[in-house]
């Protein structure tokens, strides 16, 4: 394999969690006395974390503190229904059991809430992981490359033979920032084209397509 360790975004990724983050958004929304938001808005608003969703979903103008509301409303709401509708992606678990038979170290490196990403990572990879990092406090989320750097650390990465799996501009950020390559997966909440139009110069068009650009 020419890459030994495959790091992986989650949403848009390996899990299709948009529609419980459009309910969730949108719980906090209404109870909150707001506008709602579209799937597809809540698709843009995602990949830099709950807080930066928050801010992107509530209407302008929103005092600090009523958004802190809205984005607590959120938590306690999301935190209790992550997994109401979420899924993998077709093809995703046979791509994880093909790069850990090829002897490959897999991990999740996401913006999601680490809370949900520990939870969702149990749920539907047990087995399937070497690590899972999400947004927590006391590192800096992406496109920042500390959480990815921290993965690295902790499972003895070599950046040389280190790819990372993402679906938004964020990602193909992060992986330029930590100086490694990213492959940009076309299925996910971006697509192919603002991938492309973000700079992604290697791209899956589906997740079976992962394991070729491995080897």
């Amino acid at each position: 394999m020419k890459y030994k360790t495959v790091i992986f975004d989650l949403d848009g990724t390996l899990l299709d969690t948009l529609q419980d983050l459009a309910d969730a958004t949108n719980h906090a929304l209404k109870v909150n006395n707001m506008p709602l938001r579209t799937i597809e808005e809540v698709r843009m608003f995602v990949g830099n974390g709950i807080g930066k969703l928050i801010e992107r979903a509530v209407p302008k103008g929103t005092a600090v503190d009523l958004r802190e509301k809205v984005l607590q409303d959120f938590t306690v709401f999301y935190k209790a229904h992550c997994k109401d509708t979420t899924g993998t992606y077709p093809g995703v678990m046979e791509l994880l059991t093909a790069l850990r038979a090829a002897g490959c170290k897999t991990a999740i490196v996401s913006n999601k809430a680490d809370f949900a990403v520990q939870e969702l990572a149990k749920e539907y990879f047990a087995g399937f992981l070497d690590a899972a990092c999400g947004e927590q406090a006391g590192i800096a989320r992406k496109p920042a490359p500390d959480m990815l750097l921290a993965v690295m650390k902790q499972l003895g990465a070599d950046p040389a033979t280190t790819v990372y799996v993402g679906d938004s501009d964020t990602d193909l950020l992060t992986a330029a920032n930590t100086g490694v390559p990213c492959i940009g997966a076309c299925w996910g909440f971006r697509g192919r084209d603002f991938l492309v139009a973000h700079g992604a110069t290697i791209l899956a068009e589906r997740v079976e397509d992962v394991l070729e650009l491995c080897k």
